[in-house]
């Protein structure tokens, strides 16, 4: 094991004011990183981050921050900049998701998706990873999903921007590679967290079982801590095999009509 050393570490978190952002927010101030919080929910972030310098005695600071604005990546690191913070990790996990047949879809949502889910993700990535990489003792974590690795009718665009992230990251794996950045894809099936709320449905889920945020984010922080640490990581045994069985066994017209099968239940 080389487990990644988080003291005197600054980690900045999109996407923490709830779910899989914060539940990073939670492990990782255990590990001993300060924090950058990033999010639209200010009240949200404030309250995470007072519970969390008390607990354990870190900096942690809070960014409230539309990503689905132009140049979200170099406005981000403006702020940051002017807070006097050098950020030497970064947890991209901001995203949501649009439920229903994308002829049906409200343009200016499936625009903002678009926004949050890709361009942020890409954007923020290139505007800290020049710093992340002169450090060489940081984390890059681009949370990608289940959704990536096949097509999903009735979530069409997420799981579209889902194929991206996952394609980005691990590309920026070979690319850091000896740098001393360890970059790492994080693909969670369905979880316990807003994601349903958000996209309107449970039927999203397609009937499977939703997992615990902590044990999500273990997966990934244990993925970073190996000697040689992968591009890519899924969560969940289960999710692990599905994936597999979906590359080996089935056709890509039978794993799209199966995965259509699934949300149309919910339809």
């Amino acid at each position: 094991m080389s487990a990644v050393d988080y003291h005197g570490q600054t980690t900045l978190i999109t996407g923490a004011s709830a779910g899989l952002g914060a539940e990073f927010a939670r492990q990782l101030a255990t590990r001993g990183s300060d924090l950058v919080l990033v999010a639209r929910r200010k009240d949200r972030l404030e309250e995470l981050a007072a519970e969390l310098r008390d607990h354990h005695k870190i900096e942690v600071h809070v960014v409230e921050m539309d990503l689905a604005t132009d140049n979200p990546g170099q406005a981000l690191a403006a702020r940051v900049e002017g807070l006097g913070l050098h950020v030497t990790s970064v947890i991209n996990n901001a995203g949501f998701a649009t439920f229903g047949p994308f002829h049906q879809a409200d343009p200016e949502r499936l625009r903002r998706e678009i926004a949050v889910d890709v361009i942020a993700v890409a954007d923020i990535s290139r505007a800290f990873i020049e710093q992340l990489r002169a450090a060489g003792r940081g984390v890059l974590v681009n949370v990608a999903s289940m959704a990536a690795y096949q097509p999903n009718p009735r979530m069409a665009l997420y799981g579209a921007t889902k194929a991206f992230v996952l394609s980005l990251t691990e590309a920026l794996w070979e690319e850091s590679r000896g740098s001393g950045l360890r970059v790492l894809a994080l693909s969670p099936g369905a979880t316990r967290t807003e994601f349903f709320d958000v996209a309107g449905t449970t039927q999203a889920a397609g009937g499977t079982k939703l997992a615990s945020p902590v044990d999500v984010v273990r997966t990934a922080l244990a993925a970073l801590d190996r000697r040689n640490p992968p591009p890519s990581v899924i969560a969940g045994r289960l999710n692990r095999m599905m994936a597999f069985l979906a590359r080996r066994l089935a056709t890509r017209r039978q794993v799209i009509r199966a995965i259509g099968r699934l949300t149309a239940e919910g339809a």
